[in-house]
């Protein structure tokens, strides 16, 4: 009777060796050396993995710079720091990135500009945007559900009056909001940047007025005024180069729709024990 139990047992227990004898020289085999130093970089990165960088994850992000030579200053949750710490794992130097923040390019807050549908479906700016095009009068203005807040990891944005509002010392430059956007109303700017159009409309000017009385209609009165080449009229709109502006804010003080926003400056926190 032993050996109708026995037999069994003993049979499981040969295949089962012969399997841990086959996994073992499988993995010897097929074993692939795994640089050291992607782990250092994904101990020294953040941790966020918001794609912010362009890649899947933190550890994605490792992977690439090791293998592939990518930029060590793109991530903007870890800034300089971070961007000095992967500098020293690769043995090369950091790059001097200025830091990024998000900016909205819509102004049509409250009662600048108003709906013309009621929508009811899928409470989403993209699902609101497939079947209405944007249920506002201006079809290239913020809708206002909040993918851009649903997307961001930081607290730094939030829906005030209708409109997409970036809290500048919370952001952190990801891009995710701006990922998210379906009109592509979120751009990034460098963090020293404190004049910015706030209309993305591309219709032309008698219309956009029609639409919302914080649109850029295109008038130049802002090209003719900069003094140093820095804003251009793109697809019916004043865009500003960051690069060349120098945050006078002369063209918003001639903007008679008050589309081009000048941001005070950042007060210097005090130093404290």
């Amino acid at each position: 009777m032993m050996s109708v139990y026995l037999y069994p047992v003993l049979l499981v227990c040969v295949v089962g060796a012969i399997a841990g004898i086959m996994l073992t020289i499988a993995a010897k085999v097929m074993y692939v050396p795994v640089d050291e130093r992607v782990e250092q970089l994904t101990e020294a990165l953040p941790g966020a993995n918001c794609g912010g960088c362009g890649f899947a994850g933190c550890s994605d992000y490792a992977g690439a710079i090791v293998n592939s030579g990518a930029d060590i200053n793109s991530c903007a949750v870890g800034g300089p720091a971070c961007a000095a710490k992967l500098a020293e794992i690769m043995g090369m130097e950091a790059g001097s990135a200025e830091p990024q923040v998000a900016t909205v390019r819509c102004g049509g807050y409250g009662e600048k500009t108003k709906k013309i549908l009621e929508y009811k479906g899928v409470p989403t700016c993209k699902a609101n945007k497939s079947i209405y095009s944007g249920d506002g009068a201006c079809m290239h203005g913020c809708i206002g559900l909040g993918d851009c807040v649903s997307a961001c990891k930081f607290n730094a944005i939030g829906i005030v009056n209708g409109v997409a509002w970036v809290d500048r010392e919370n952001c952190v430059g990801c891009g995710a909001c701006a990922k998210a956007c379906p009109n592509n109303l979120i751009a990034l700017i460098p963090k020293s940047s404190l004049v910015y159009v706030a209309c993305s409309n591309k219709d032309k000017g008698a219309s956009t007025r029609k639409q919302c009385s914080a649109g850029c209609i295109a008038c130049q009165k802002c090209v003719k005024t900069c003094k140093f080449d820095a804003i251009s009229i793109v697809d019916n709109h004043a865009v500003i180069d960051p690069e060349k502006c120098k945050n006078c804010g002369m063209c918003a003080k001639v903007c008679p729709d008050s589309s081009i926003i000048k941001l005070p400056k950042p007060k210097k926190k005090e130093a404290t024990a």
